[in-house]
């Protein structure tokens, strides 16, 4: 900050999109290539989502209507409640590495939706209809 500038002082550079392209959002969000890339995101993230909330869960409800069954000991004063906890933990290391695996082909399908409108001009790109299947 220079001795002529104060906190309150509007910056002037210019906006982050006045060297950019403005693209029509809503057309782009209707390109087949965009839905399925949305489409195959959501057919990973749902069904994982639902998975590991469902694990999550299992536990307290296991715990509340199954207590003899929880209590049954595995090694020592260890029982398959507190084997079921640690589960968790494995539960979510996976979810997470299964999702940065999958998230690499999300990238690379985003990379081509992207290369695909900047090569359009943005008065007409936003229209087409074409799309990797």
């Amino acid at each position: 900050m220079s001795h002529t500038d104060s906190p309150g002082t509007p910056s002037t550079a210019p906006a982050p999109s006045a060297n950019h392209e403005q693209r029509d959002w809503e057309a782009i969000a209707q390109r087949d290539e965009f839905r399925q890339l949305v489409r195959l995101k959501a057919r990973f993230i749902i069904p994982a989502t639902i998975f590991f909330i469902a694990n999550y869960f299992a536990l307290p409800v296991l715990v509340g209507y199954f207590p003899k069954l929880m209590e049954t000991p595995v090694v020592g004063k260890i029982n398959v409640a507190y084997v079921f906890a640690l589960t968790q933990f494995f539960v979510a290391w996976a979810v997470m590495a299964a999702y940065v695996w999958r998230a690499r082909f999300f990238d690379r399908l985003c990379e081509s939706v992207i290369e695909r409108i900047k090569s359009t001009p943005a008065s007409a790109g936003s229209n087409s209809k074409g799309g990797a299947r």
